[in-house]
């Protein structure tokens, strides 16, 4: 899924130290051979194809940095091939996963697309390319990815992607509406965003609602998370945890202070229409929401409401297919895009947060006055969340969508929202075993 329609649209392990043992040879069907190592130089003109799904302003951007990065290496020279939105990017890799040596070198991708293709050994193990010293980093600390990322970009338990364009949720808000209706203290609890909701309802007699979130697949995972339980096919989705979830947002829906999207896709256009007064979505928006507003009010963003937040986006990952030095220079080119200079360049151009720590954490990134999250994106990432990468967890993930959707039109109607959570049950539990 994608956060933002506008941009076109897990737990945490230690990150396996193996040594420069390189990947597999072209054609090869193991994932890595001790028979061919990584080449430490690439000494003769080698193309490198990337698949991506990166419009407008990302696309641009990411033309620029290649750019710069073919000026550097005058011996690699990188192809882009956009595939549209995320959804075609993810039918073009699947259909082509049926004739292997027409995929790309490297591709933009979630992880769950590529659950098949990990267990038939088509992807490239990064682990040997991130501790190699030539093309690498030397080890996974020194590349300065946040370590939760690097975990989400795992296929059971292996280091299968490089995190790149990723995004968070955060709370917007209306900073002026808040103090019309004498709100002091932004929400950082779920029972403080109910609370708060509750009050600008009522003291706008009933002209603005007081919030909603854009994704209602990521509000459940967020929300079970929260309660302790970890999204997998275990999730009993008419346990009491679910419904505990469910029942706050249905129970909001039922009194006024909270709404979906709905028709309108995204929160963004009723939050800058002061019809509802703060939303919970994607960071990568914000653009949007300034567009939006405009001069109309003061908006401001802030952590998410409750300890989790989810982090998504596409990593990068590498077919199996490609050649010694393919592969080689495939990884250098991974290397630059998520280097501090290219962080910074990619973030301040695009609303991605940045991937390199040592961006999130800079003067040059937290004091850029055009939007409102980087000095506000340190504590937005203190609980990063990924949906667990395992067999028809993106399917499932994906159903929730709808599902919630039905039980919280019920909740709307004034409906008992029983019958449709039991409906939803059946939905949810066979997306796990299709």
């Amino acid at each position: 899924m994608k956060f933002s329609k506008k941009l076109a649209m897990a737990a945490v392990a230690a990150l396996a130290l193996v040594g420069t043992a390189a990947c597999s040879n072209g054609g090869s069907n193991s994932s890595s051979s001790s028979s061919e190592k990584i080449p430490s130089k690439i000494t003769k003109k080698t193309t490198v194809v990337f698949w991506n799904a990166m419009p407008g302003v990302q696309g641009s951007t990411l033309k620029q940095l290649t750019n710069e990065f073919e000026k550097k290496n005058p011996k690699i020279n990188v192809k882009l091939e956009n595939q549209g939105a995320y959804n075609d990017l993810q039918a073009k890799i699947n259909s082509t996963l049926q004739s292997p040596n027409n995929l790309p070198t490297i591709t933009q991708a979630y992880p769950g697309w590529l659950w098949n293709a990990a267990q038939n050994k088509m992807l490239v193990n990064m682990t040997p390319y991130i501790n190699n010293k030539n093309v690498g980093w030397g080890s996974a600390k020194a590349s300065g990815i946040r370590t939760e990322l690097l975990d989400g970009a795992k296929i059971k338990g292996t280091q299968y992607g490089i995190p790149f364009n990723k995004s968070i949720e955060t709370l917007t808000y209306n900073a002026d509406m808040f103090k019309k209706y004498g709100i002091k203290k932004v929400p950082t609890t779920m029972d403080e965003l109910k609370q708060v909701s509750e009050t600008i309802y009522k003291k706008s007699n009933h002209k603005v609602v007081g919030a909603g979130f854009d994704s209602l697949s990521n509000y459940y995972t967020l929300g079970l998370k929260n309660e302790g339980v970890n999204f997998s096919d275990k999730v009993n989705f008419s346990g009491a945890a679910s419904k505990k979830v469910i029942n706050y947002y249905a129970d909001g829906i039922k009194k006024g202070y909270f709404r979906v999207a709905g028709s309108e896709h995204y929160l963004s256009g009723p939050f800058a229409n002061e019809k509802v007064a703060m939303f919970i979505g994607t960071s990568a928006g914000e653009g949007f929401v300034k567009q939006g507003v405009g001069n109309k009010f003061t908006y401001d963003v802030a952590p998410r409401p409750g300890k989790y937040t989810m982090q998504q986006g596409t990593d990068i990952y590498m077919f199996n297919h490609a050649t010694a030095d393919q592969k080689a220079a495939a990884f250098k080119y991974i290397k630059f895009l998520v280097s501090k200079s290219s962080q910074l360049k990619w973030a301040n151009a695009t609303g991605y947060i940045p991937v390199n720590e040592s961006v999130v954490t800079s003067s040059e990134y937290k004091n850029n006055k055009s939007t409102k999250l980087p000095a506000k994106l340190e504590d937005s990432m203190k609980h990063l969340y990924s949906v667990p990468v395992s067999k028809n967890s993106n399917a499932a993930y994906q159903q929730l969508n709808s599902i919630m959707q039905n039980i919280l039109s019920a909740a709307q109607k004034g409906q008992n929202v029983n019958s449709q959570i039991n409906a939803g049950k059946q939905k949810f539990d066979a997306a796990w075993k299709q």
